[in-house]
């Protein structure tokens, strides 16, 4: 073909501009001339906006160098191919965490063990190094865990064993050295899950119930090795003490080291987008900003059948685990002994209290930053609410430098006796029940999974919260501007009512974020254009995902069915499938100098005698 006539450049480009970019590529292996037209800019930035159906308006990814290397980065490295399955929980799996160095990560579980696992074996299959169980200490299940900061400690978050309605749990803090177990804090109620501070303390929580639907929450300071060196040294200290009304209180804590962010892991071009939403509705398109699913790699059955069976099955055995009861006597001795007149009253009294006891909130803590401005900020972000018992708020309180370690007063000496309560620095109302909360690597973003309420809903009943929708959003919420951007992630789906919701872990990487669901599968999104990338499938809810901090091709899956699914990128496991390459012959030049050396050797050797 190439001694004959040729077609123009910009006539094969029309055709190419009509093809699948499959059959580009295979076109592109024709002759030389097709080859470069298959490359072309222009071509391959069509190819993207048509195939994952992207707004025009919406910018290349910053980091992007050619448009043909972002449509390949979004297709071949998505970590969407099953590679391994391990089985080795006996129960449902229920959360998995990543060391920050990648090389380890844990498992909680129902069967009540936390497992440790190797990610750096020469054959590139994972492997269990560790599992302890936690039944001696009177724990029911595995809930959580967290490395700290030098990976040289786990926190596990559990659920003690007891009434239908206890709401009890305890934290274990265990040596990544010895596996030895350092130190036990209470945990109360168990959904407050813990977290780390810093690499030797970590954050608890305490609740008190002051009335039938008022209760007060402290948040503690930990230290993780809770030795006695001497009497003047605290090993726990009260952070803050915040009131709760309406049945809600503080769950889900988690510690966000905010920089000043003046080059964040990922540019996030909302207002383009916000514009091309715009743009779209004038024209009568509202679908092309959908958010739109590619199964790259996945599995293409639905399994749609038998859900209300299923769904009615998945209720049942999440109730005695997930359900949030707010005191030792359970959420039916509240609706009992409280009418809606005496909770309503309850309430309008919890708030005079409050705002007569509670420290005046200094608003310079979370003043948002401008770019280039401002300091390094610690915000403890939690779960709470003000309107009814299901969490709809994202609570965010200010840590101050002195208030990291246990040193200084303790047990809230240095307030004044006017100044019971704590108030909360800021907060963000995602008008919908609270299933899960992730942050970025750089700590700049908070990813929320929510299900929404109805729209205009009034809530005049706070043991009655309205229902929720199926479809899950992902919010993000900016920690710099302290404001939720104005779009949302959707594809997953869950199924049980308010008082049976459970949480699904989500996790965040450099590009992208991926979340747990009901309907059995895991959900991967790209974070810059805001399309659902990949399905992962298992055969029961997923309940965790986790992206390897070293490789975000990497992904792990955890869910009911009992198992622990890997996922790699098509690229990295063409990489492990192909033969490893030969040695590269060293250049004639190199040869050359060699021998020269050699001979220059023996001529030495030689001259000295030697053989």
């Amino acid at each position: 073909m190439e001694n004959g006539p040729g077609l123009p450049d910009s006539l094969v480009l029309e055709i190419f501009l009509h093809l699948p970019h499959a059959a580009v590529l295979r076109a592109g292996l024709a002759c030389r001339q097709w080859f470069a037209v298959s490359r072309d800019e222009f071509l391959w930035r069509e190819l993207f906006y048509s195939y994952y159906r992207i707004p025009r308006t919406v910018p290349r990814h910053p980091a992007a160098v050619s448009w043909y290397r972002e449509f390949k980065r979004l297709y071949d490295c998505i970590p969407c191919v099953e590679v391994q399955t391990l089985r080795e929980h006996h129960d449902q799996v229920l959360h998995l965490a990543f060391s920050h160095r990648g090389h380890r990560f844990s498992s909680c579980s129902k069967d009540c063990t936390v497992k440790l696992w190797d990610t750096e074996q020469p054959d590139g299959n994972i492997s269990l190094v560790h599992s302890s169980s936690m039944r001696q200490f009177n724990w029911g299940y595995t809930q959580f865990s967290q490395f700290n900061s030098d990976d040289t400690l786990l926190l596990v978050s559990g659920v003690y064993l007891g009434p239908h309605h206890s709401s009890s749990g305890e934290i274990a803090v265990i040596s990544l050295d010895n596996y030895t177990l350092l130190s036990r804090v209470r945990n109360k109620p168990y959904d407050v899950f813990g977290c780390w501070l810093n690499e030797t303390h970590l954050i608890s929580g305490n609740l008190h119930w002051i009335g039938n639907m008022t209760s007060c929450t402290v948040l503690w300071l930990n230290k993780a090795f809770q030795d006695i060196e001497s009497e003047n040294v605290n090993v726990v200290k009260r952070l803050f003490k915040i009131q709760n009304i309406n049945a809600s209180t503080i769950r889900t804590v988690m510690v966000a080291h905010c920089r000043r962010h003046d080059t964040p892991d990922l540019l996030l071009d909302y207002e383009a987008q916000s514009q091309a939403r715009a743009q779209a509705q004038q024209h009568g398109n509202t679908q092309q900003h959908q958010p739109m699913l590619f199964d790259l790699g996945a599995s293409d059955s639905e399994e749609e059948g038998h859900e209300e069976d299923e769904d009615e099955e998945r209720g049942e055995g999440r109730c005695s685990a997930y359900v949030p009861h707010f005191s030792s006597s359970g959420q039916e001795q509240i609706k009992q002994s409280a009418g809606a007149h005496d909770r309503e009253l309850e309430a309008r009294v919890a708030r005079m209290m409050g705002s007569r006891r509670t420290k005046a909130p200094d608003p310079s803590l979370v003043t948002p930053s401008a770019p280039g401005e401002g300091e390094d900020k610690t915000y403890l972000l939690f779960t709470t609410g003000s309107l009814t018992y299901s969490p709809h708020q994202i609570g965010i309180k200010r840590i101050m430098p002195d208030q990291m370690t246990t040193c200084g007063p303790v047990l809230g000496e240095e307030r004044s006796s006017e100044e019971f309560f704590d108030s909360l620095d800021h907060v963000i109302d995602i008008h919908g029940h609270i299933i899960g909360m992730g942050l970025s690597p750089d700590h700049r973003y908070l990813y929320v999974n929510s299900r929404a309420w109805p729209a205009g809903c009034i809530i005049s009943d706070p043991m009655s919260p309205p229902p929720i929708a199926e479809e899950i959003d992902l919010h993000v919420i900016d920690l710099k501007s302290l404001r939720e951007e104005r779009r949302s992630l959707r594809a997953h789906r869950a199924f049980t009512p308010n008082d049976e919701c459970f949480f699904i872990f989500l996790d965040v990487s450099r590009d992208f974020v991926a979340s747990g669901a009901e309907d059995k599968h895991g959900y991967i999104w790209d974070r810059h254009y805001n399309i659902c990338l990949a399905r992962l499938q298992h055969d029961d809810v997923v309940n965790s995902v986790a992206f390897s901090p070293a490789d975000q091709e990497l992904l792990l899956s955890a869910s009911d069915d009992s198992t622990i699914k890997v996922w790699r990128s098509p690229r990295m496991v063409r990489l492990a499938q192909s033969p490893p390459r030969p040695a590269r012959p060293r250049s004639i030049l190199s040869s050359l100098l060699a021998r020269r050396h050699a001979n220059a050797n023996s001529a030495a050797n030689s001259v000295n005698g030697k053989p």
